[in-house]
Parts: structure tokens; sequence; C-alpha cells
């Protein structure tokens, strides 16, 4: 790799590509709109934004900060990440200290406050934070940023306008991923566009630095190189494995999984949620009547706690496996 290549890859293109500006965010149109209209005002409510990660709402907070204070944004704003500093200290030390203070920019009467994962502050500081919300109205407004609305306490929810954010669709995923590609010099392929998909679900952080990683090794980003660049076994080779394992051969399945486990190095975790996707997909190739997926379901659930707290992989895997085996011939046999 040229020492130019380097460089490149030195900066995240997660923050080269982040929109600076509220048009330039990917969907979320109906959130623009409302928040267009209070910075038209020239005024602006506590805010409160929700979703699932990787979905834009970091984005848009920094986009309000830059379109309200232009290239003073960064001494106007405070950006905090709750879950690191979320204790009521800093909520009292801190983040007053800030709101008290006038903006630098005369037209902006306010500073800016952005509490990123806000959802994991203590009951305390929420209480605390409560109340400088309200006292200090006239100089600060925030922007709370969380995945889950019920892990912001009521009194916080009723002080903001709060905004959900949806998951992203496939096509302005796919489409972002492709101009990324295209300026950094990288060929991605469909398969390879699809095998990010699969991965990231929606998340464009996700997406955007598996494109990096996965270009970080080949120039030509097809599925290969993205489930090489992350460690993982293939969608379709997971999926072959679970048909093997209900339907077919189970010497052969078990060769498999430690295949999936010795030469791929599979994420047990991994396997049980591809488990659930081929259990849970239209087009899933266990041939069984809706009645009966709660029960493959319900099994799939209690085997992925096991995982979770710690139990053996490949025994639990196999467990899971067999007593899945075991529903299936049972209901063949009943038909």
């Amino acid at each position: 790799m040229s020492a130019v290549e380097v460089i490149r890859f030195e900066q995240l293109w997660v923050e080269k590509y982040r929109p600076r500006r509220i048009d330039d965010i990917i969907n979320q149109d109906h959130v623009k709109q409302r928040i267009k209209e209070f910075l038209k005002l020239g005024d602006l409510p506590h805010l409160l934004f929700y979703g699932p990660p990787g979905v834009g709402k970091t984005t848009m907070a920094l986009a309000i900060a830059y379109e309200l204070y232009g290239d003073k944004w960064r001494e106007n704003v405070l950006e905090l990440n709750a879950s690191d500093e979320r204790g009521i200290a800093v909520i009292r030390e801190k983040v007053k200290e800030f709101a008290r203070s006038l903006p630098t920019v005369g037209t902006v009467r306010f500073r800016l406050i952005i509490l990123d994962e806000a959802d994991n502050m203590t009951s305390d500081a929420q209480q605390a934070l409560r109340r400088i919300m309200e006292v200090y109205y006239q100089t600060a407004r925030f922007i709370l940023i969380a995945n889950y609305l019920s892990g912001i306490i009521e009194p916080i929810q009723s002080r903001c306008a709060v905004f959900r954010f949806s998951p992203l669709p496939k096509e302005a995923v796919t489409q972002r991923l492709k101009y990324i590609a295209e300026c950094e010099g990288v060929e991605v392929t469909d398969d390879g566009l699809e095998a990010i998909w699969e991965i990231s679900q929606g998340d464009m952080r996700k997406a955007i630095n598996i494109l990096q990683a996965a270009a970080s090794v080949t120039r030509r980003v097809d599925a290969e190189a993205v489930y090489k660049a992350l460690g993982k076994a293939s969608p379709a080779l997971l999926r072959s494995f679970v048909q093997e394992a209900l339907y077919g051969s189970l010497s052969e399945a078990i060769r498999k999984l430690e295949e999936l486990f010795d030469v791929y190095c599979a994420d047990p975790i991994d396997i049980v949620k591809a488990i659930h996707r081929e259990i849970m997909s239209p087009h899933s190739s266990i041939r069984v009547q809706e009645y009966v997926k709660p029960k493959l379901i319900a099994l799939v659930g209690e085997y992925h706690f096991r995982l979770l707290r710690g139990a053996h992989p490949r025994v639990q895997i196999l467990g899971l496996l067999s007593k899945l085996r075991h529903i299936v011939e049972k209901y063949e046999k009943e038909r």
C-alpha cells in the first residue's frame, strides 16, 4: 500500500463523509422539515432524538450546530457522551457552567449542549438535568440523543420536542455507499453492497465502517472481501449449515459447524442469529406451518440467552439444532 493510501485510511470515512447541512442528511424528511422550521424562526426548543443506532441522530444534532453558529460552532457547543460522563457531578458542574455562559455568535442568543446516549444517564443525573433545562433556558438549549425513549424520564420528555428517527431504507444506504466508494476510488460490487447491508441492517455508521475495513484489504469490495475483512462467515454458508442440520446428515452438519468455528472463526451469536433469520424469513428453507414457528423461536431465544450467560458455544448450538430437528421431524411425521 502506498503512502497516499495509508494517509487516506487514517481518517475515518464516517467523519469524512458526515453531512454538515441538514438538507444533506439521508432520509428522515419528517425530522428535517420541522427542524428547519424552528431554525427559520431563529429559535429552538430542547430536542430529544431517539431511534436505532446509525440513522442520523448525532449527525442531525451537529448539523443544527453548524447551521446555527457556522465555523464558530465548536466554541458554542458542548458535546458529551452521557454513557461515559453520566454522573450527577458532570451535570451539576460541567453542563451547568457551560449553560450559564453566553454564546459568541451575536445572532444566536443561546449555546447548544448535545448529550449523546442520554438514556444511559443515571436517574439522579436526569433529575438534575431537568432543573438546569428550566433555569438556563434563556442561555442554553439541549439536544438529547437516545436509542430508547423509555430510558429518558418523563419530566425531561415533556420539556423537549421529541423526534423519532426511522431505520434507513436499503436503497438509501447502498446509494450512499456507492457515492463514498466512487469518491475513494474503490470498486464495490452488488454482492458486496448486499453483504454490507446484511451485516449493518440499516445502520449507516456501521455500513460505512464495514466498507472502509474491506477497502483497506482490497480495492475491489465484493461479498468475499467484506466477510474476510470482518472475520465473519457468509449468510449463504450459515444457511447451508442450518439446512444440513435440520434436513440433511447430522454428521455433515457437525463437520460444517467445526469448520465455521475453526476456519471462519464464526461468532456463535452470529450462528444463532442466522438460525433465527432462517426461521423468520418468508423464503425460509424450514418447511413448517406458522403455528410451529413460535416453538422454534422460543428455543432460539433460550439458547441465545445461554450463550450470553457464558455457556459452551459448540455444545449449546448442537443442542439447539438437535431440538429444532426433533420438532421439525415430529411435524413432518404428523403431516
